[in-house]
């Protein structure tokens, strides 16, 4: 996971009535990571080379607690968007780049990040394995067709001394002596000492002077701008500051319909990567649950179509032929849901499948309505509503729209909590659920931000 460089170690929310600090979770501290910070990358353009960006805090995790990230130990900055801290952006749980902080600034009361999109790094080279360097040495020996000659060593040997007319690596003939880089002995001589030009020996304890790197200051000289050589002198220059060159996306700015959405994950232990997404066992399965779930979305919007009226009865007439009764008409098409996601996770290994829908209406803005559903599998295989919300143009600031950003492991033990974006019609909130034992529960919220109206229709 990305490395944090730090100083310091209900169903809906109404948005006008915001809490300085929301609810927190509490959890034992023993075993509990030392600091987890939770962010949401908006940005328009390419990913990875975005036009404009901003990162948004949400959470801290600081002692087994969620604090929020957009106020926590703000001095002025919060600890989440404090200098040089690195996130790790993902999709699914997969790690898709990284996003260094560079500055901060505050957008319409709330704080935010600047900073750069990077690349992951590459993984490093696989190291060989003994078997396979024992097996690359056997293949250099056998191309090398160059012979060696290995001396035989017998106990009884002398050693090879420097004088002498013997043929080994002592004796006397040039060959030997040939070598440039083999040390050589000089013996100190009485004209060495006197005059100071022989090698001298070192004592380690002796104290030496050093010369000080810096040149001595000029009295009563003056060179003149164009000489200075001085890299630390300040300089005037006519155009535009360059300030620090941060290299940062411009900001971005209220809620483009173009805007997308990661998950931003900071935190100090690395950690193994955990993808979110559920295996069917049967792709049918998925059909059918997610047509069932549209269902439930079509009548939460109002969509669906009343069933026909039924067929009159046939009037009694004699005949002499019986006719063959008229097939029933088909049933009418589903209207369509505008932008529709489906997602579905396995938010904790062998835990099912948790499904989320979200869509709305159609026409100008004022007149849609927004739905958002969670749902989960019964023992039946049918569809299981946990959450359910819904809410029109008119009333978002009464009853939040909810927009599902990601699942994330926010208290890091391994289990995924679904990250909702709670947009009003001025301010938004984000907050955290946990799916558990049949149920759907708010984890934590954070306070609300003001970030201008979403462009409309």
């Amino acid at each position: 996971m990305g490395r944090m460089v730090l100083a310091a170690a209900g169903l809906l929310v109404v948005l006008p009535g915001f809490a300085q600090y929301p609810g927190q979770v509490a959890k034992n501290a023993k075993g509990s990571p030392e600091l987890r910070a939770i962010a949401v990358l908006e940005w328009t353009g390419e990913a990875g080379n975005p036009k404009a960006s901003r990162l948004v805090p949400v959470a801290v995790l600081d002692a087994g607690q969620l604090q929020d990230g957009g106020i926590y130990l703000a001095r002025p900055e919060p600890l989440s968007l404090a200098g040089e801290v690195e996130y790790e952006l993902e999709q699914n749980g997969k790690p898709i780049g990284l996003f260094d902080v560079k500055n901060t600034g505050q957008e319409q009361g709330s704080w935010v990040g600047y900073g750069a999109w990077k690349p992951l790094p590459a993984p490093p080279p696989a190291k060989p394995s003994m078997s396979e360097m024992a097996r690359a040495a056997l293949e250099d020996d056998a191309q090398s067709d160059q012979p060696v000659l290995h001396r035989k060593h017998h106990a009884d040997d002398s050693p090879a001394t420097g004088t002498g007319g013997g043929s080994g690596a002592g004796s006397g003939n040039p060959a030997a002596d040939s070598d440039p880089d083999r040390p050589t002995l000089h013996k100190k001589t009485t004209e060495d000492t006197a005059t100071g030009a022989g090698p001298q020996e070192t004592d380690p304890d002796r104290p030496t002077l050093h010369k000080s790197r810096k040149k001595p200051e000029d009295v009563g000289h003056v060179n003149s701008i164009a000489d200075s050589q001085d890299p630390d002198r300040p300089r005037l220059k006519r155009g535009l500051a360059a300030a620090d060159a941060l290299n940062v996306a411009p900001s971005l700015m209220g809620m483009p319909p173009e805007m997308e959405q990661a998950v931003a994950v900071s935190d100090s232990k690395t950690r193994t990567e955990h993808q979110w997404s559920y295996a069917w066992a049967n792709a049918e399965d998925e059909a059918r649950m997610k047509a069932d779930l549209e269902d439930v979305a079509r009548d939460a919007l109002g969509l669906k179509l009343p069933p026909p009226p039924p067929a009159p009865a046939p009037r009694k007439t004699i005949t002499r032929k019986t006719a063959k009764p008229a097939a029933p008409p088909p049933p009418p098409e589903p209207l369509p849901l505008t932008d529709e996601q489906f997602r579905v996770f396995e938010l904790a290994y062998g835990s099912g499948a948790t499904l989320v829908l979200t869509a709305h209406t159609g026409g100008p803005f004022a007149q849609q309505k927004f739905v958002t559903l969670l749902a989960q599998p019964d023992l039946y295989g049918n569809v299981l509503v946990l959450l359910k919300s819904v809410t029109d143009g008119k009333h978002m600031d009464e009853t939040p729209r909810m927009r599902l950003v990601d699942a994330v492991d926010a208290l890091a033990d391994n289990r995924g909590e679904l990250l909702f974006e709670l947009r009003g019609d001025t301010q938004r909130q984000f907050a955290l659920y946990r799916v558990l034992r049949g149920k759907a529960e708010m984890l934590f919220v954070t306070g609300a931000g003001e970030f201008g109206t979403e462009k409309r229709d």
